[in-house]
């Protein structure tokens, strides 16, 4: 059974490089003692499988060998994220941040209008501290389980790389599920691989 699990999460992996599109945008590369700041919510936090092993930023770490922080906090939606982001920035004086936010307000339908607007506001936070930032893109959780424009949206007007893909894979797939909006621990493993190939694609690493 976990030998199936490995054939399938390469298969995913090889099916997501191919059709995710690359990190134009170049990051800065981090230094071996750079800190990175996860921040979120359940998602990050890694409420579905061991939040202090097997989460994403736990993972993360693991595979860039860089000090990665986990700021989620389940429940948050992204107006109050905002104001807590401020203070995680202040605390963790971190050099790149990943910014994966907004599943509450979907969940809840919640104005898009203002999703968009909070993460156009952490995302010029995180760059007026100093550190870079990548999105991470969360779909609407219904059927089709689409990603909302918007996050490619502030993606482009702020110049930041964006995972858009790897999330909707991860809802659509039950194996990589804890219930119905929670990874479990492979899906949290494809997610923190996925962000790891990201920073290197966009020079981060």
């Amino acid at each position: 059974m976990v030998f199936k699990k490995l054939l399938l999460l390469c298969f995913i992996l090889l099916s997501i490089s191919a059709c995710s599109s690359e990190a134009d945008i170049q990051l800065k590369p981090l230094a071996t003692d750079a800190v990175i700041l996860a921040f979120g919510d359940s998602l990050t936090f890694g409420i579905g499988a061991n939040s202090q092993t097997e989460s994403y930023p736990t993972i993360l770490a693991e595979l860039t060998g860089r000090q990665v922080i986990n700021s989620g906090l389940p429940g948050e939606i992204s107006q109050h994220g905002l104001i807590r982001l401020a203070e995680e920035l202040e605390e963790t004086k971190p050099d790149l941040v990943i910014l994966c936010h907004g599943g509450n307000d979907l969940i809840r339908k919640l104005s898009q209008v203002e999703l968009k607007s909070n993460l156009e506001s952490m995302v010029s936070l995180i760059k007026q501290s100093g550190a870079e930032v990548v999105l991470v893109a969360v779909p609407n959780f219904s059927l089709m389980l689409k990603v909302p424009p918007l996050y490619s949206e502030v993606a482009m007007s702020l110049q930041s790389p964006i995972d858009n893909k790897t999330l909707a894979l991860i809802e659509s797939k039950r194996q990589f599920k804890s219930d119905t909006v929670h990874p479990n621990a492979l899906g949290y493993k494809l997610l923190a691989t996925e962000i790891h190939q990201l920073l290197q694609a966009s020079g981060a690493l």
